[in-house]
């Protein structure tokens, strides 16, 4: 008798345009249907399996099982992620790069990021005011992209900030699209690349004098393994690993907003100024609304799990937005609720909106520490610091356009600092 068990397979030729029409819910409706935490399907012309849930987490964040080099399509890889960054290295090499990346998550630097991030969002808060209204979607983006370039001490001139923050964000609104929209992300980030690699090499030049604790600072005179500078290309997609996540929390920042407005009851807890309440309510915004859909891994050498085969170098994808919204992990999980964070142990594997597993040795968003900073501003201001009307306007969001934003991009009227 075989050892193996047979799993669940969708039948059909290829169902990448599947997967692009249903987005977030592409792997949890097949999960569902098919009563199965594993599938086979077929995507870009090839097989591959998709999971989702924490035991299937754990197994995915295993090195020893699966790889990274490879395994995002071009497409991706031309808009969101570049050629040659951290994202796309194994073992040893990606140890190296990650720590480049963990290095900067020192808590004064923490810190300073939180002093930029306050004093932009004044900047913004007066601002606002004169205007008739208010897109927050774009108007967050701006803030992040200021807030990014200053943290990593990326110099840019006033009148080239609007330019870089509408290419930096081309570059993760158009990975999951077709058409003109694809091919300005790509526009987006051949310019940035561009940009930022000239930088680099006036930097080396001695051209450009930085401090030696900032971040373009670090990562121009980072050696790899063998003791060699990084290309310049590559540390241009590094430091585009820096700018380009930060101003993506302009998403998260709707989301903020979003619940602020739909949830009072929750706004009049986080007046109180409690940092372990706003903290849990964050985390909640991260689980309940939709940021990244999966991720993707080649499978590094054959081997058998829960009784399923895994060839070597099959793709498989891992539901992180499933995963957070498993009912077998998840109590009410379509409910907003931040009080379930008050019960959660703290796993790496159930909790998984920015990817799982470790932070130094494994493949977990090194960004998430700057994302909660960031987060924990935004939501103070937008809860807290200042008084503002949302009217009425279109704040649902699509869970298959990806990334998925509230329709109106959240338009604000009247805003005023709270005094």
């Amino acid at each position: 008798m075989s050892d193996t068990n047979q799993m669940p397979r969708e039948e059909g030729i290829d169902h990448s345009l599947s997967l692009i029409r249903e987005g977030y819910m592409y792997i949890s409706n097949r999960r569902h249907s098919f009563n199965s935490d594993i599938f086979e399907t077929r995507l870009l012309g090839k097989k591959a399996i998709c999971m989702g849930g924490k035991e299937a987490a754990e197994v995915f964040y295993d090195t020893e099982k699966f790889k990274r080099k490879d395994a995002a399509p071009n497409r991706a890889i031309q808009t969101l992620f570049g050629k040659n960054g951290v994202q796309a290295l194994d073992e040893q090499a990606h140890k190296h790069r990650k720590e480049m990346f963990m290095s900067i998550m020192s808590p004064d630097q923490l810190e300073k990021l939180t002093d930029i991030t306050k004093k932009q969002w004044e900047a913004a808060v007066e601002k606002w005011g004169q205007m008739d209204k208010v897109i927050l979607y774009k108007e967050a983006q701006e803030i992040m992209c200021r807030t990014a370039c200053q943290w990593a001490g990326v110099p840019v001139q006033e009148d080239e900030v609007k330019k870089l923050t509408k290419d930096l964000a081309a570059m993760f609104e158009s990975a999951a699209v077709v058409g003109p929209a694809h091919w300005l992300g790509r526009n987006a980030r051949n310019h940035v690349e561009k940009w930022i690699g000239e930088l680099i090499d006036r930097v080396r030049d001695g051209k450009v004098n930085l401090p030696e604790d900032t971040i373009l600072h670090r990562f121009a005179w980072h050696r790899d393994l063998e003791g060699n500078f990084l290309n310049t290309e590559t540390v241009a997609v590094e430091v585009i690993n820096i700018l380009r996540p930060i101003v993506a929390i302009a998403i998260y920042i709707n989301f903020i907003a979003l619940a602020v407005h739909h949830y009072p009851k929750e706004r009049e807890k986080l007046k109180s100024g409690d940092e372990k309440y706003a903290q849990m309510f964050l985390q909640e915004v991260r689980r309940f609304y939709p940021f990244f859909p999966f991720v993707a891994a080649l499978v590094k050498k054959d081997f058998t799990w829960n009784g399923y085969k895994f060839e070597e170098d099959t793709l498989t994808l891992l539901d992180l937005y499933g995963t957070n919204h498993d009912p077998e992990i998840w109590e009410n999980h379509d409910m907003f609720s931040p009080d379930r964070f008050a019960k959660w142990e703290g796993s790496p594997f159930d909790f998984i909106p920015q990817g799982g597993g470790d932070y130094f040795m494994g493949h977990r968003c090194a960004g998430e520490w700057v994302t909660m900073e960031v987060m924990k501003v935004s939501l103070d201001y937008l809860a807290n610091r200042m008084d503002y009307e949302i009217p009425d306007q279109d704040l649902s969001f699509s869970m298959f356009s990806m990334p998925s934003i509230p329709r109106s991009k959240v338009v604000l009227k009247n805003v005023k600092r709270r005094i």
